[in-house]
């Protein structure tokens, strides 16, 4: 009864703030909407076609939606600020901060510089491209344990287990505690996101603490004895001065399972459905393989993983022409910027050989995704796999979902049927 009083109490709030958005701009945007979550690109192109900027009262930011505008902000870490530390200010924050140590998420220089240097060498184009061979073995054996191709959860199968795995190997974390790792790291996402209610934070909060727990004695481990892993090597820089203290180090390593967990399985998810609701671009792949590496640029942009980034205003300045001022918030439609039509043509379309523009789902500048070269890796081989192991794979009964979140866009599942 007192849960339902408390989601009574927040229903109400939020729709006296948007009347008064609605009041204010003439507009109202409700990212947590039904339709929204499940398609967010109409309400996005409403945004853009209204303005440069629109002042939401819910995220309590402005909110940029134009590709132009959000390639600026995304580098400009000297103005618009990760660290949400930076030019307090009284009242609602659009981002509550998470408890404990800062993660590479909301730091910048030099705190920034130096965590990223300690893990970039694990993640270069030549180091992730040296995993390929392994990476499509643990395909296939995924492939191998369906037991009915008539009907089965491509999420459950494919895209939630091969990216834990994945990062999982990559960390030093032992077989049998990857179940435990998805739910943590499930759990753990829901961190950031603005609209999160308070029981999921405490939970998220929770999901944390286990980790922290968990990494603890692993560190001690590697400190004794020392294996082929990212684990291995940030206990290696930390003894040899690089200043990373045991709590930085466990908050990069909760950041990298996230990370290179939630991002890749969305982008696994999302890129299939896509391809499965445009069987002629899938029948383009089979028929140009080559087209693969290209098909997952335009999936990428097509249906980011990552839809909004937040950034703190740190001076009095202005974006594109478009004045600020410091301590407001920014969030950055980063899924609509990618299908901003100034940018790219047919922006609602999906073109698997798409060859003009660039996305932004990775980011741009200091806080550019450092695992994009091993989501693009796991993606390429993710749809070679299935299109070689399958001469058919087409939607299937219930139609699929998106999980009700705004920051990270992932299906809840992708029933599908498939012929070998």
């Amino acid at each position: 009864m007192a849960l339902s009083l408390k989601q009574a109490v927040r229903k109400t709030a939020m729709q006296a703030m948007l009347m008064r958005e609605r009041f204010e701009s003439g507009h109202a945007y409700n990212p947590v909407a039904y339709r929204n979550t499940q398609n967010p690109y109409p309400a996005y192109a409403a945004l853009r076609e209204r303005g440069q900027a629109h002042r939401s009262r819910l995220m309590n930011a402005w909110i940029f939606g134009r590709y132009e505008d959000v390639a600026a902000i995304l580098p400009d870490w000297q103005r618009f600020s990760s660290d949400g530390r930076k030019a307090k200010r009284p009242g609602k924050r659009t981002v509550i901060p998470d408890p404990g140590t800062p993660s590479l998420l909301s730091l910048d220089p030099p705190d920034h510089r130096r965590l990223r240097g300690l893990v970039s060498k694990a993640f270069t184009p030549r180091a992730v491209n040296a995993l390929e061979p392994h990476i499509r073995s643990l395909m296939h054996e995924l492939l191998d344990g369906i037991d009915d191709l008539s009907g089965f959860d491509l999420m459950e199968v494919v895209a939630k287990p091969l990216p834990v795995i994945v990062i999982a190997e990559m960390l030093g974390v032992p077989v049998e505690d990857r179940p435990r790792f998805r739910s943590w790291s499930d759990r753990r996402a829901r961190i950031l996101e603005p609209t999160i209610a308070p029981e999921e934070r405490a939970d998220a909060i929770r999901a944390g603490a286990d980790l922290d727990a968990y990494f603890a004695p692993l560190i001690e481990e590697r400190r004794a004895d020392p294996q082929e892993d990212i684990l291995s090597g940030l206990v290696q820089a930390e003894e040899e001065g690089d200043r990373l203290d045991e709590a930085e180090m466990i908050a990069l390593l909760r950041l990298l399972l996230v990370a290179g967990n939630e991002t890749t399985v969305n982008l696994i998810g999302n890129g299939m459905l896509a391809l499965l609701k445009h069987p002629e671009q899938l029948q383009r792949l089979r028929d140009d393989p080559s087209l693969v590496p290209s098909a997952v640029e335009e999936l990428l942009r097509y249906d980011s993983p990552v839809q909004l980034d937040l950034r703190r205003i740190v001076e009095d300045c202005d974006v594109n022409g478009f004045p600020v001022k410091r301590g407001e918030d920014i969030v950055m439609l980063i899924g609509g910027a990618n299908r901003d039509p100034e940018q790219f043509g047919d922006p609602d379309g999906l073109d698997v050989g798409r060859d003009q523009g660039s996305h932004i789902s990775f980011g741009r500048g200091i806080h550019a995704c450092i695992g994009a070269p091993l989501a693009r890796l796991e993606a390429r081989i993710a749809i070679e796999v299935l299109l070689e192991r399958f001469s058919s794979i087409r939607l299937a009964d219930p139609p699929a979902r998106f999980r009700p979140s705004i920051v990270l866009r992932g299906l809840e599942s992708l029933p599908v049927a498939a012929e070998a």
